[in-house]
């Protein structure tokens, strides 16, 4: 956007929103996520709620970027999707725009990597119920009831294999930023991943590990300068996971640190390397020991991935039994609250002072300009793609096909007319026979003409007989005399001819002689040009 240059005109962001229709995102078809980021610093001069809704129509998600004082509120939240908390944003001007750059990255990505919901609450969240994406209620048998509420777990078994491609699960990935959350209860000593994606050769790109031995948790993500990384958290808290009842782990995972929390209680935070995406050619599996296929035997409740990292705050540990004072609890496992008489209440105590407010500090001197950041390491290379498959055998060849019908004869064409036939002339006499096998005598001179006779009856029409062979060409014959001369012709002016060459240019001729000098001349400051017209004397001026 920085390279764009204003082109200059008026605000007009409903046109602007039409235009972005018809023909930037008609050519995305192909794309499953569409999104337009709306910015605008002043209320448009056109209407911009049916272009709005026929953007959304059109499956395009809109925010809107308020930049400046000028806004109009409504007018922001008539362009962007619902809920405006979510679609919608302020900033003071546009340098101010880079506060925002990170959590509109984040928004981005959520479009276009988390377009599933998950009912939570009075609300739904974008993310990913892996249990479900697993298949969890067809692959496993046995539920578990938390009673005395409605809430279910699953008991799996060393015979239950939950694996899936990732494709299946997380087919664009995952987000920068988003909050891991699963509640499970097992015996298991050993280590073990109850929750990883791989890659098609079997390495571990994400996974959250519960070592048994040492009453640690780690996690595992990818990184862009070594390929992965491991956080691994080992406070003294970490080991209540270990002593086979319910409990939750959630994971805040940023761009920049995975903070850790048991049972809604935060426990630490470990720093991160900016992480690569994931592949998702591979697997994504839950419940196995680590570097092994093997299923662990375990029960859970809950495993969830939600792309907004805000769920962090909003999200409990309700489901624990006996954890909330509404949510489930094991019977006898939590003794009855005892209900007892409110007291007398207590004594007023006495009013305070009212504290005098400061004055306002002086506001600091602007930061220097950080330094560029450092360009970032290439990326890791693909995984190779799969075998190109063997050339198959050639076909069998098709039998000929029957041999087509004849086609119907053609009618004939009308016959054209019949010729005139010329006028028959005098019949010479006989010529002499020829002698055989000779060669053939120089032809005489033509005789006199004779004198017409009279005119038969034209005959019948007689067969057509043989062409003959073609004679010797005649000899010119005699010429004919002058005829008498033809009267006078009228004259008449002939076509005019073609322009003749040029002549050759003449000789330069001689210098004159140079005359007296003139008279002084008189400068009428009136008739100057430039004082006329007031621009530089060396302009052409008027024709006089």
């Amino acid at each position: 956007m920085e390279s764009i240059h204003y082109l200059g005109g008026n605000t007009r962001t409903g046109k602007a929103i039409q235009f972005a229709l018809d023909y930037l995102f008609a050519k995305s078809s192909r794309f499953l996520t569409k999104i337009a980021v709306v910015l605008t610093d002043g209320k448009s001069q056109d209407e911009v709620k049916d272009a709005a809704e026929a953007a959304r129509d059109n499956k395009i998600t809109l925010f809107a970027i308020g930049v400046g004082s000028e806004t109009e509120d409504a007018e922001l939240r008539a362009i962007a999707n619902k809920p405006s908390s979510t679609y919608v944003f302020y900033v003071e001007d546009y340098i101010a725009i880079s506060k925002i750059r990170e959590i509109m990255k984040q928004k981005l990505c959520e479009e276009s990597v988390c377009p599933t919901r998950i009912p939570v609450a009075a609300r739904d969240e974008k993310g990913f119920d892996i249990l479900l994406g697993l298949g969890v209620k067809k692959k496993v048998k046995k539920r578990i009831q938390l009673s005395p509420t409605k809430i279910k777990g699953y008991e799996i078994t060393s015979k239950v294999d939950l694996s899936e491609f990732t494709s299946n699960v997380f087919p664009e990935g995952l987000p920068p930023s988003y909050v891991f959350v699963s509640t499970q209860r097992f015996k298991v000593k050993k280590v073990w991943d109850l929750w990883r994606i791989l890659t098609i050769d079997g390495k571990p790109q994400i996974a959250v590990t519960l070592n048994g031995v040492d009453k640690t948790l780690s996690f595992t993500t990818t990184s862009v300068i070594n390929g992965s990384q491991v956080a691994t958290f080992t406070d003294s808290q970490v080991k209540t996971l270990f002593d086979e009842g319910w409990h939750q782990i959630r994971l805040l995972v940023t761009e920049q640190d995975v903070t850790l929390f048991i049972d809604d209680q935060q426990i630490d935070i470990k720093p991160l390397h900016p992480a690569l995406g994931i592949f998702i050619s591979g697997q994504t599996q839950i419940g196995k020991y680590s570097g092994k296929e093997e299923t662990v035997q375990f029960d859970v409740q809950k495993l969830r991935i939600y792309c907004d990292p805000e769920q962090n705050n909003r999200e409990t540990a309700c489901e624990i039994p006996g954890f909330c004072l509404n949510g489930p609890s094991d019977v006898g496992s939590t003794p009855a609250p005892c209900i007892c008489p409110p007291g007398n209440p207590g004594l007023q105590g006495p009013k305070g002072y009212q504290g005098i407010s400061g004055s306002p500090g002086v506001p600091g001197p602007p930061g220097m300009q950080g330094e560029p950041g450092r360009h970032g390491k290439d990326g890791l290379m693909g995984i190779p793609g799969f075998k190109r498959g063997e050339k198959g055998e050639p076909g069998i060849r098709g039998a000929i096909g029957p041999k087509g019908e004849s086609g119907v004869d053609g009618l004939m064409g009308p016959m054209g007319p019949k010729g005139q036939r010329g006028e028959a002339g005098p019949q010479g006499p006989p010529g002499l026979d020829g002698k055989p096998h000779g060669s053939p005598g120089v032809p005489g001179p033509p005789g006199p003409i004779g004198p017409e006779g009279p005119r038969g009856f034209p005959g019948l029409p007689g067969r057509d007989g043989v062409p003959g062979l073609m004679g010797a060409p005649g000899r010119p014959g005699a010429r004919g005399l002058k005829g008498p001369e033809g009267p006078p012709g009228i004259s008449k002016e002939g076509p005019p001819g073609d322009p003749g060459i040029p002549g050759k240019d003449g000789d330069h001729g001689k210098p004159g002689i140079q005359g007296q000098p003139g008279p002084p001349g008189i400068c009428d400051p009136s008739l100057c040009f430039s004082v006329i017209v007031g621009r530089d004397p060396f302009r052409k001026g008027p024709n006089y």
